[in-house]
Formats: structure tokens, sequence, C-alpha cells
């Protein structure tokens, strides 16, 4: 059978829409006036479509084209429901299942160079002696500085047992040299971190809700137990959540069984689901203690939210993000997929936590944020007041951190990280993760070096000076400003060492954390905040309170 050509392929493809439209007219004119307008639109889309192929001056790309139309319909409704082409199908299973074939690095573009910013432990990368820092020139011959035909993921990715050639330059090094990979089959983690922190007191780190997640931390309460835990801190946050079903079964850890989880309710209600504990609990009496921040979403938030209604941990933080939104995968012709956004969901109190009504639009088109003002007051096993709408509130706030536009600017301009690679090229070895900290004497070498780097920074004062420097010049009423508005930029005008003064105790500890795992990688970056983390060391003042404890879950 000849093959078609791409003009033939494009006209095929018209024909084919202009046909479902046709079809879509007769199988839908009579049930009524909404399926007659979809099928109406859809015949003038592929209308549209057939006039741009014929006269438009360039040559139409249809699956481009196609693609950016589809995510232009799919924007307009919430940022979960998404289309899947089948070229990015790997990353949809990538997210699901939390596996890949490859070699187990993430690559940062700094400076038009690829350096790898994020390896993971036990990787074929790591394996063959790559670090974090360490700069990528090509893979297999094909330089990654040819772009856009070189994406950096899709060269790196590839058959698990096959070979790839990498070209690297090792941090601290000048001379490139060539490294064979065997690529595996990578485990995305969602237990990153378990282990005692403090006698008695075990802290795991959940980072997803991928098919293992609920395995994994069984694997972890195991082990913690064994080690001699009494208590727990359970840290979910930055977790964007996962799958729901994971989600249920990690509750189910805590829960008695037939407890009630979770319920769904959409448009179709033969997939409206309540969701119950079907397991005997694991751990039905360990003193729970969970962490939440303003990125944990989603599955993240039911578990924190069911455990918070069942009064059966103490949540620390700050607010959740507020997705009450449930998602299912629809299978597309042509090995694509959907994922669609098809019901919210309601945790045993009855509240639902989802933060945006996207059915609603300001007038600029963006989402409506619920109000305070319309939250409903529900309450838990306890009779302890919650609120729905907005995200999870957590039991004990802990303000978070705030960043100065200065150290921003730091790690927007990879300052952070480009050090970090600078302090491990001159010092092999480091202490233990949980001790490190730089002194006065490495910070002030740190403001050394960035005077010499290509740093930027102008300050929010200095950026409105300008502004009303540029309106006073166009009016000539305003002339006689100058003069004061000269005064006012000598006054602001941006100090570094001024700036690196007065943020130091910031900018060391995002040294700190950086430097840290660049030689310990993930494990060390945890066990350095252990000691620094706010919401950690209330966790711990907490367990040392029990009555307090107690008395929080009571709700008295």
């Amino acid at each position: 059978m000849p093959q078609k050509s791409p003009k033939s392929i494009k006209n095929w493809l018209i024909a084919s829409l202009s046909g479902i439209s046709i079809i879509c007219i007769l199988a839908f004119s009579s049930p009524g006036d909404r399926f007659f307008e979809i099928a109406k639109n859809l015949d003038i889309y592929a209308s549209v479509f057939k006039e741009l192929n014929k006269f438009y001056v360039d040559e139409v790309n249809p699956n481009q084209a196609v693609k950016t139309s589809i995510d232009a319909l799919l924007k307009s409704f919430d940022p979960y429901t998404v289309f899947y082409p089948e070229d990015e199908l790997e990353d949809f299973l990538t997210m699901t299942t939390g596996k890949y074939q490859g070699i187990g690095i993430i690559l940062a573009e700094i400076n038009d160079t690829y350096r790898i910013s994020f390896i993971e432990e036990n990787s074929p990368a790591l394996k063959a002696g790559l670090g974090i820092g360490d700069q990528i020139l090509s893979v297999n011959g094909i330089a990654l500085s040819d772009k856009p035909e070189a994406d950096p993921s899709k060269l790196l990715r590839g058959q698990a047992g096959t070979k790839i050639l990498v070209k690297v330059i090792k941090n601290g090094q000048t001379t490139p040299q060539e490294i064979s990979i065997n690529r595996e089959t990578v485990q995305i983690k969602n237990v990153v971190y378990s282990g005692i922190i403090q006698p008695g007191v075990g802290y795991i780190l959940l980072e997803d809700f991928n098919a293992s997640a609920a395995k994994e931390l069984k694997n972890a309460l195991q082990s913690l137990k064994q080690a001699g835990m009494k208590k727990l801190i359970l840290d979910l946050r930055e977790n964007p959540g996962g799958l729901l079903t994971q989600a249920v079964d990690i509750c189910n850890l805590f829960l008695p069984k037939d407890s009630e989880v979770v319920s769904t309710r959409g448009k179709v209600e033969e997939w409206n689901k309540t969701y119950n504990a079907l397991n005997p609990s694991m751990e039905p009496e360990l003193p729970l203690i969970i962490l939440i921040n303003n990125h944990s979403a989603s599955a993240s938030e039911i578990v924190a939210g069911v455990m918070q209604d069942y009064d059966r941990a103490v949540l620390i933080g700050q607010k959740s993000f507020g997705k009450g939104l449930v998602q299912v995968t629809r299978d597309l012709p042509f090995r694509t997929k959907m994922k669609i956004t098809t019901a919210k969901y309601y945790i045993p109190s009855g509240r639902c936590i989802q933060a945006i009504d996207y059915q609603h639009r300001n007038p600029d088109g963006s989402a409506v944020a619920l109000k305070d003002s319309n939250s409903k007051t529900f309450y838990t096993k306890n009779h302890r007041k919650v609120v729905d709408g907005g995200g999870i509130t957590p039991d004990i706030t802990v303000d978070k951190l705030t960043t100065s536009s200065f150290t921003i600017a730091l790690q927007k301009q990879h300052m952070i990280f480009l050090y970090a690679c600078y302090f491990r090229s001159n010092h092999p070895n480091i202490p233990p993760a949980k001790d490190f900290s730089l002194n006065t004497t490495e910070y002030q070498a740190f403001c050394t070096w960035l005077k010499k780097q290509n740093f930027k920074f102008e300050s929010q004062i200095e950026k409105q000076l300008h502004i009303i420097s540029e309106l006073a010049k166009k009016d000539k009423s305003y002339a006689n400003m100058e003069p004061s508005l000269q005064n006012f930029r000598k006054e602001w005008a941006s100090n570094m060492d001024r700036e690196l003064s007065a943020y130091q105790s910031d900018i060391s500890t995002l040294l700190e954390q950086e430097i840290v795992q660049h030689y310990y990688l993930q494990k060390g970056m945890n066990e350095w905040s252990f000691s620094k983390d706010p919401s950690i060391r209330e966790a711990l003042k907490l367990f040392e309170q029990n009555n307090r404890f107690q008395s929080i879950l009571a709700g008295k």
C-alpha cells in the first residue's frame, strides 16, 4: 500500500472532521438544541481548518494546530482537564505509575548550559559517577545546545537495558569526558525519606501519590516501628497529590476498617462513589502529626482533611492549596488520552475544600476564588469546627518564611546553585548533613564570589523611581522634580553589601540547603532540615506536650 503524502494526510484529516460534523448533525439534531449547537460548532471548526489548510500562506501542521486548539478549549474549563497526544503519553504514564526508563536525573538550563540539578539515589547516573552540578554536553552525539531539535529529557530516556553515551564536564573540571550509562527502569519514590529524628519520634516525607504510595508508606511504618517509633510526623508539604485510591489506602493505615474516607459527586451519577477503609488499621492509635502547606493539594489534602475530621491527627503548617476536584482518564483515538475533571470530593465531615470556582469567571477571564465569608461550618468527630472551601486550615499555624526580593533574585539567576557547585569543587568533604552550617568566613567567601558574577538586582523602590522619572520627562511641569529624583536614586540605589548583610541569615540557609544536597542528595537535605525547619520544630515541641496534643484533638 503506497504511503500518503503529508498533504494528502492533511486533506484526509479535514475530510474526516467534516464527515464527523455531518454525522453529529444527523445524530444529534433531534435530542435537543444543545446537541445541535455542538454539532454546528464542530462543522464550523472543520470548515475553519479546511480554509486554513487551503489558503494560509505557510504550511499548516495539523498535529500542532489541533493540539493548540484543544489546549485552548480545555484551558477555559480548569487546569486539571488535560489532553495528552501520543508523544506525551510516556510523561502521563510516569506521572501515574512513578516509573520511567532512563538514567535518573533532572537537568536545569542555566546560562545556556544544561546541568544536573537533581539525581535519584541508586540511579544509573549515580552509579556511573555523575553528580549534581555536572554539565551535560551531548547524548549519543547530539549536542543539547542544538535547540529545538534536542529535547534533553527525551534524549536521556529510552528502553531499559540500552546504553547511552553522555559527554559531560564534571563539576570543578574543564575537560569533557564521555561516560557510557545503562538505562534502567527508574522508580520515582513517593516516600523520599523516613527515619527516627528524635528518640521515639518517626518522620516520613511523602512527596507524591503515584501507584505505589500506600505500599511505600506501609513499609516505612513497619521499619520505623522496628526502630522504636512511638509517635509519627507525616510530612505532606509540597505534595501535589495524585491517585485518589492511594489517598484512601493511606487513610486506611490509620483508620478502622469500614470508616468512610471520601465520597465523589459529579454530573454522571453512576460514577458517584463513597470510598471506605477496606482493611484493618495498621496504626489505629499511633500519635500522629501531619505537616501541610499551601502547596499540599488534592490527595494530600484528602489525607490531611480526613485525619482532621476523625480527630486522628494534629495538622501543623499553613493552609493547604484547596483542590477538591477529581479527574478520570479517558482513552481517545490514535493512542491519545484525556484527563477530565468529573466530580468534587467530600471528606467525612461533609466539606469540600475546593478553593477556586472555574465555572464563574472574573471580567478579565480569571477564575473566581472562594471568599471566606461564603464558607460553611462543619464539625469533626469531636465536634471541632472546620470550614469548607479554600483548603484545609491547620490546627496550629506556623507562619510561612518570607523571602526578600534580593534572595528571590539570587535564586532566579541560579546564584545559590552555582555557588554550591563552586563550593563543592573547592571542598572535597564537608561534615555530616545534620551538622553542616556556614560560618561567617565561609559566608563572606560567597559574598566575594557573588561580586565577580554577572548578577543583576534592582529593588522595587528603584523600579518605581525609574517609572516616576520617565513620567516626569514627558510632562514639562515636572521637570523641576529631576534633582529630587536623583537624590532619591542615590539614597535607594541597590547596594550589594547592604543586601548581603541584611539578609545574611536567609541567604546562609539557602546556601546550606543547596550545598548539602550537592554532597548528600535528598536524604542529606532532609537530615540537615530537622533542626532548622519551623514546622518540624513545632511538631517535636507538641509531642513533648502530650496534654496539649490531646486537648487539641478533643476540641478543648
